[in-house]
């Protein structure tokens, strides 16, 4: 039985008991019963306030899943390829430590480069051409 259908129960029994209003007995349940009837309602205002905030959140779910989509779009055209030449990396070797990393074309352009090994600053020459990198010469 539910809270609503406990208190329902309890009206019935003492309008069946016949108590008199008007006695002492008679207006402490009048009023236990006006004050369950309250909470009866407030909960029932409550759950349906629960109920909209859970449609709420859904929505935003499905907005903020929305968005994820858009920005994290995974269509292949967008996606980094590692055969792809923009984003080609090349092997460099740091000439006071030996160490080996790789570094973008994007750095490469820059002219220096520090390695993540030593600190030692390295910097690039190079030849153009047509946008290709095609030689890539070591400087201390």
């Amino acid at each position: 039985m539910d809270t609503v259908e406990s208190l329902g129960y309890l009206k019935g029994l003492i309008d069946g008991l016949e108590i008199d209003e008007n006695s002492k007995d008679g207006k402490i349940f009048k009023a236990i019963l006006e004050v369950l009837d309250n909470i009866v309602d407030d909960i029932d205002d409550l759950a349906e306030e629960v109920e909209d905030l859970e449609e709420e959140l859904d929505d935003l779910e499905d907005d903020v899943c929305d968005l994820e989509d858009c920005v994290y779009d995974d269509d292949d055209d967008d996606d980094w390829d590692e055969d792809d030449e923009e984003y080609e990396e090349y092997e460099v070797e740091c000439p006071a430590c030996g160490t080996a990393f790789d570094v973008d074309e994007d750095t490469l352009l820059g002219g220096t480069v520090e390695c993540p090994s030593c600190g030692e600053t390295l910097e690039f020459q190079f030849e153009a051409e047509e946008d290709d990198v095609d030689e890539i010469d070591d400087e201390d």
